[in-house]
């Protein structure tokens, strides 16, 4: 399996995914620099939407207080960013790990004068939940994590009870998650990997939806099974990767391997486009790997392959790491 990226593709997940600002759903295209900027570059009730990236797998939130931004993961892919507003002074929003307890697309506070809470989760029994809601661009809440009503309404459709919600004060957060190891900082060999940097140990996640990211800064692919590692290898890739860009697997006749690119909002790719040899050829990763993911491969599984370091922002900084409960 080789992957390889089209020219033209923008940065940070294709620099596709949908700006939408209210129930209007504007359409843009976002060129900033780096990952930074892109979430910086938002203003209030704006966000980034492209659940396409990851279509299946388990959904996390992960909220920055310092940023005012939620972060959804699904299969341990970035799929959207919002903009929120939580708690004021002396109503601040808790910090924690939490679960989602209760959704209703109707609801209203029982604690503040009957207010319209839409597409509620709630996340604690004494009254925290994210919801739509008025975003002026500072806390405002009385503890709630305000959402823009229309990424309030996508959230909603792709969560489940018990999803789990990571609050935060730290304004550090990853591009990729749960996989604490992708980012490790340093050269040093992982210690269930061989000598070469080779980890393949799909026995931790058995079953569930393939999503692979290639750093092409790390020359490093890694591959998430329903969310959690389950292996990595060093990769070569020819030429230069200038952006992020994401693909799907259509089919498999053979030995032949068909990959889609996504067409993202915001990117200019035809419906359909496949990659073709000579650009799948631009990947190359150690046989015994290729053989190995090539038997677990179906159809619908994901790449996400980007310029960006798993290991560091791109200001250098090191990114903050959420570990799974299962992962100590």
């Amino acid at each position: 399996m080789m992957i390889t990226s089209r020219r033209g593709a923008m940065l940070w997940l294709g620099g596709g995914i949908a700006l939408s600002a209210g129930a209007a759903h504007a359409m843009q295209a976002l060129n900033p620099a780096t990952i930074e900027e892109s979430v910086a570059n938002l203003k209030p009730g704006q966000f980034l939407w492209a659940p396409d990236i990851a279509p299946d797998g388990p959904v996390m939130v992960l909220v920055s207080l310092a940023l005012q931004r939620a972060y959804v993961y699904r299969n341990g892919v970035l799929i959207g960013v919002s903009t929120v507003s939580t708690g004021k002074k002396g109503h601040e929003t808790p910090t924690g790990v939490f679960t989602v307890l209760q959704k209703a697309k109707v609801h209203h506070s029982n604690l503040y004068n009957n207010a319209a809470m839409p597409y509620m989760q709630r996340l604690t029994w004494d009254g925290i939940a994210m919801h739509a809601g008025s975003l002026p661009g500072y806390p405002a809440s009385h503890g709630c994590i305000r959402l823009p009503p229309a990424f309030a309404r996508q959230l909603y459709g792709v969560t489940a009870l018990g999803l789990t919600v990571v609050i935060t004060e730290n304004g550090a957060v990853p591009r990729v998650a749960p996989t604490p190891a992708m980012l490790e900082a340093g050269t040093g060999t992982p210690p269930d990997a061989d000598a070469d940097g080779v980890r393949w140990t799909p026995e931790k996640s058995p079953t569930g939806p393939i999503s692979i990211i290639i750093s092409a800064s790390d020359r490093r692919l890694v591959v998430l099974r329903n969310g959690k590692e389950i292996g990595r290898t060093p990769v070569t890739i020819a030429g230069e990767v200038a952006g992020t860009s994401a693909y799907t697997l259509r089919a498999i006749e053979g030995t032949t391997y068909h990959w889609l690119q996504l067409p993202l909002p915001g990117q200019t790719v035809a419906p359909n486009t496949e990659l073709l040899p000579e650009e799948r050829e631009r990947l190359r990763l150690p046989e015994d790997f290729r053989a190995q993911l090539a038997g677990i491969l179906a159809p619908g599984a994901t790449v996400v392959l980007t310029g960006d370091s798993l290991r560091s922002g791109g200001a250098g900084k090191k990114l903050t790491v959420i570990k799974s409960e299962d992962e100590g």
